[in-house]
């Protein structure tokens, strides 16, 4: 893919919803309308395809300009190895030989939480940040993305930490989508939150943590409740981080 080029576009693939843009890679900010459908049912493969293909035909993008697709899942070396809320077909999958196949072009293709840290590190609230930064993603799970000193550490999947005596990993008990479920209040899934950051915390003593996802625009109504050692502070790009940090990684 041509390394000059100064647009690209972010295909974020999520359990709910699928929203993609055209990015402007010098300013790291959306220069499209931002475009998102839900996510099929079941989110089998053939399904996501079709969907991917809707939103990038709404965008009415030429293949001259470079595309990165972000997923929930592990990714190394373009497949598949896990299946966090969408179809187990997915598992053990060539996910980007599939999509650039179905799509007739050539991609990157990554974790969605890793790009979304990529977005934060090179455009956001992680840029020119040293030692080891932790973002995480509050949604329909919890993704996570480890960042020392600006390297990406891919796949961290912090989400799928477990909770020691219950059986469930830490996403099913404190992503976003278990208050909305639970009908939790701020205060309530705070303390959830607590729970979480502190064990996160205490395994790697990172010296920042960025919330990202939809969520991190009403971090005013939880983050003060939250008492911890490292400091704590909303993504700048929210909900948009992996639209951005995808087309930023379309380049390779």
């Amino acid at each position: 893919m041509a390394s000059h080029a100064t647009r690209a576009v972010g295909v974020d693939i999520g359990g709910t919803g699928i929203k993609a843009g055209v990015v402007d890679l010098e300013k790291g900010v959306l220069e499209s309308r931002r475009v998102k459908v839900a996510t099929p049912p079941g989110a089998e493969p053939k399904d996501v395809l079709a969907a991917v293909t809707e939103v990038l035909s709404t965008l009415e993008v030429t293949d001259s300009i470079p595309l990165g697709v972000a997923f929930p899942a592990i990714v190394k070396h373009g497949r598949t190895l896990s299946a966090a809320n969408v179809s187990e077909k997915w598992i053990g999958f060539e996910a980007e030989k599939f999509f650039e196949e179905g799509l007739e072009r050539e991609i990157h293709f990554a974790n969605d939480a890793d790009v979304a840290g990529i977005a934060e590190h090179r455009y956001g609230a992680a840029r020119d940040q040293h030692g080891l930064t932790i973002l995480t993603t509050l949604g329909t799970g919890i993704g996570s993305a480890m960042l020392y000193n600006g390297v990406l550490m891919p796949n961290s999947e912090l989400g799928h930490l477990q909770r020691a005596g219950h059986g469930k990993d830490a996403e099913a008990y404190a992503a976003y989508s278990a208050m909305e479920r639970e009908e939790l209040s701020w205060e309530q899934w705070a303390e959830r939150l607590q729970w979480y950051y502190s064990y996160v915390e205490s395994l790697f003593s990172p010296d920042l943590f960025i919330v990202g996802g939809g969520v991190s625009k009403h971090a005013d109504k939880f983050l003060h409740l939250l008492e911890l050692k490292t400091p704590i502070v909303p993504a700048v790009h929210r909900n948009n981080a992996g639209i951005i940090g995808a087309a930023a990684l379309a380049l390779g």
